[in-house]
């Protein structure tokens, strides 16, 4: 059976800087949590269109990695370290 392509790696900007990068199946749903959790940001980017959750969580670390060489190996400020 063929894996489903349902979820999107996105991004959270606080005007041009990126403060969360992550994965959903549901962008409006997962908005709304994190607006719930309490994050601070003005905009929310799909960066990929859908993938299957195993490519997407591939996706997700390679593009924190690069978020990583940029910024002297540290996360984006609401990604876990």
């Amino acid at each position: 059976m063929r894996n489903k392509r349902d979820t999107y790696v996105y991004e959270l900007f606080d005007s041009r800087k990126i403060v969360y990068i992550g994965i959903t199946d549901d962008l409006e749903r997962r908005e709304q949590e994190h607006l719930g959790e309490g994050k601070k940001f003005t905009s929310i980017r799909t960066m990929s269109p859908k993938l299957t959750k195993e490519s997407a969580l591939e996706r997700e670390d390679e593009r924190i990695s690069q978020y990583q060489k940029g910024h002297n190996g540290r996360t984006p400020k609401y990604n876990k370290k």
